[in-house]
């Protein structure tokens, strides 16, 4: 094994252990928010340093193997597209620790109705589906499971666009709830960045493999 291949699957493996971290930290974000549970909130809060420890270690593996190794073809391909990744994983991970600031100030639970007629858990599912997707990608090298990625994305904007009449209705019935109706829409909107954010990944990986550009015109 050459000096780069050994740079490249230690670089691999930090990119799993990213993905795989910041995929917890959606589904923590998702527990976390529909139970109220604090001490996982807290506990979503202390991992984002680690995440962000990694992320900058991440970086800067790439960047030496970019000045020392000069990879070609699909090795710079691959680095090129962790440094892209790499940088949204950070981003997720920023996200689900907003929200779970959100479960620290909230004293009562969130409204289930409401929860439900905004369909919050079908986002946070699509969500946490859309980071297992790009995690399983990468894994398998499957750039066809990356476009499928794209499709799940239709539905967190399908969701979002809605959600702001759904909120409007629901505080006109529920003046008292709309402190938390705001928390709730302001999910909405992290969890389509989410998406939007995956969307982006998938692209990145379809174009470390088969050496495509797809950016803004992928057909659906």
């Amino acid at each position: 094994m050459t000096h780069l291949e050994a740079e490249i699957n230690e670089l691999k493996a930090s990119l799993k252990e990213m993905t795989s971290l910041t995929a917890g930290q959606i589904q923590k974000a998702r527990d976390a928010f529909f139970n109220l549970d604090k001490e996982l909130a807290r506990e979503i809060i202390f991992y984002e340093r680690r995440i962000n420890s990694l992320e900058l270690k991440i970086d800067r593996d790439c960047e030496n193997i970019l000045a020392l190794l000069s990879p070609v073809a699909i090795d710079l391909r691959f680095v090129l597209a962790t440094l892209k990744i790499n940088s949204s994983l950070e981003r997720i991970a920023d996200n689900a620790e907003s929200m779970s600031r959100y479960v620290l100030e909230m004293k009562e639970p969130f409204d289930a109705q409401l929860l439900k007629q905004i369909k919050l858990a079908e986002m946070f599912d699509t969500a946490v589906s859309m980071i297992g997707d790009i995690e399983q990608a990468l894994d398998n090298e499957d750039s066809t499971l990356a476009r499928k990625v794209l499709l799940k994305d239709d539905l967190l904007d399908e969701i979002n666009a809605v959600a702001p009449h759904t909120a409007e209705v629901f505080i006109k019935g529920n003046i008292d709830k709309t402190y938390q109706t705001l928390f709730i829409l302001s999910v909405v909107r992290k969890l389509e960045r989410v998406g939007d954010v995956c969307q982006n990944m998938a692209e990145e990986i379809i174009f470390y493999l088969e050496a495509k550009v797809v950016k803004h015109n992928l057909p659906r």
